[in-house]
């Protein structure tokens, strides 16, 4: 177990993440991203250059980025986790279906990769905002007859939203195939505290490292969630105080499909601040940005298992071609 002395052996804050795969790691730096798969015939690394927004560009503007980031996020990480299905043991990889058969054979090889890859996050999405954001507004809307503040209603709604969210990661993290991609998780976390402490990225050195990270894409979404809390309720009121007719169809069901669909238009805005929220904590280092972080830090003791040295091994073989020749140029 890491002691307080590496955890907090941090020299500098890099923007390199990554994602746990199938039997091994994608890791993203400034300008490649890198995806490492243990085979049966040893470690396959396979590089490719980063499509960046051009300076000024306005997908870069704070409060925007965020949300382009996360779908960008989305999209490459579907395609790596695709990928790595393709790469993965024999024993681990799924006979294609007679359907998938039919369809690669309709659209064709590349077509039939980006179909999957549309189709895949497409429901990615849909799962998370149907299970996170939809069903506890489904459950909160009935208790809009008897919860007259706007701001009660919807803490109690995040309440139900954030016992959804810890049901499921528990739920997820007792899945035995799971467990792997979690301890890949771990292998990536550690290696990039490896890095940022500035120490040779040996498994030796790697090992000694915490696996929590702050700034883990777990700890964005549950930013997410405490923020749809505040940015909900701020506009509800706003709402409200602009159409005070709404009160008289309160608790209807018109209302709630009305309130519904009003928060979800909101979700890229709770996005955007959720994104510059945890940025500035990922800069900055003082009492309040440490509140905020510890929750998110919490949770991925469900997310981020430890890894054996076999896992460190793919960590490090993804992380080294996508770093910076300078350090400067990757930091957060």
């Amino acid at each position: 177990m890491a002691n307080k002395e590496t955890e907090n052996c941090e020299k500098f804050k890099t923007m390199i993440g990554g994602q746990a795969l199938i039997e091994g790691i994608m890791m993203r730096g400034p300008e490649k991203d890198a995806i490492v798969i243990r085979g049966k015939d040893g470690l396959t690394v396979e590089v490719s250059p980063r499509k960046l927004n051009p300076p000024g560009s306005w997908k870069n503007w704070p409060f925007i980025r965020g949300v382009f980031n996360f779908f960008d996020a989305q999209i490459v990480g579907v395609k790596a986790l695709l990928r790595s299905a393709d790469l993965a043991p024999d024993e681990m990889q799924e006979e294609p279906s007679k359907f998938d058969k039919w369809l690669e054979k309709k659209l064709g090889s590349e077509a039939f990769q980006k179909a999957i890859v549309g189709i895949a996050v497409a429901m990615g999405l849909l799962l998370s905002i149907g299970l996170f954001f939809l069903l506890p507004m489904v459950i909160g809307g009935f208790f809009d007859k008897i919860i007259t503040s706007t701001l009660l209603l919807n803490l109690v709604e995040g309440v139900i939203r954030m016992v959804i969210f810890m049901a499921y990661m528990i739920l997820v993290s007792r899945m035995p195939d799971m467990k792997r991609v979690f301890s890949y998780h771990g292998a990536e976390h550690k290696t990039i505290r490896c890095y940022e402490a500035r120490l040779p990225l040996t498994v030796e050195n790697v090992r000694k490292m915490t696996r929590l990270h702050p700034r883990c894409g777990t700890s964005f979404l549950l930013v997410v969630m405490v923020i749809s809390i505040l940015v909900f309720s701020i506009a509800s009121s706003a709402l409200l105080a602009i159409f005070p007719g709404l009160e008289t169809i309160r608790g209807t069901f018109g209302y709630r499909m009305l309130m519904i669909v009003f928060k979800l238009l909101l979700l890229p805005v709770v996005m955007g601040i959720s994104y510059e929220l945890l940025k500035w904590c990922g800069r900055s280092d003082n009492i309040a940005t440490r509140i905020i972080r510890q929750p998110g830090i919490w949770v991925q003791h469900l997310t981020v298992f430890e890894p054996d040295d076999s896992m460190i091994e793919v960590a490090i073989a993804a992380i080294t071609p996508v770093l910076p020749e300078n350090p400067e140029e990757g930091k957060w």
